[in-house]
């Protein structure tokens, strides 16, 4: 997922927005001084995983950044992750159930609502 958030990085660069991708390597240790850090420049996040929204990282990211650093928000954390369907085995399937550069320029894009 680290590709396409930097594919969408460079799309929102070419419309005037400027983001930051982190990719923490781990969840445990996880590089919490980083997390933050990054945050703090503009209170938004969109956490990004090829696995399931509901049970995976980006279900137990968002409450931590939260309950840790509820004062430097300005918007929700934004959680993409696969459809809740059963993944399928063909590449062009599989790429309508997982993340897309594309799909993150949009939410992105909506969460700053500009371009």
């Amino acid at each position: 997922m680290v590709q396409v958030a930097l594919e969408a990085a460079v799309l929102l660069a070419e419309i005037g927005i400027s983001a930051e991708v982190v990719d923490p390597r781990t969840t445990w240790p996880l590089d919490e001084k980083t997390l933050i850090e990054s945050v703090k420049k503009t209170s938004r996040a969109i956490v990004l995983d090829e696995g399931y929204e509901r049970y995976g990282v980006t279900a137990e990211m968002p409450p931590w950044w939260l309950r840790a650093h509820f004062m430097i928000w300005t918007a929700p954390v934004r959680r993409m992750g696969a459809m809740h369907v059963p993944i399928p085995f063909s590449p062009p399937l599989e790429d309508v159930t997982v993340p897309t550069a594309q799909t993150v320029f949009e939410a992105a894009r909506a969460m700053v609502k500009r371009g």
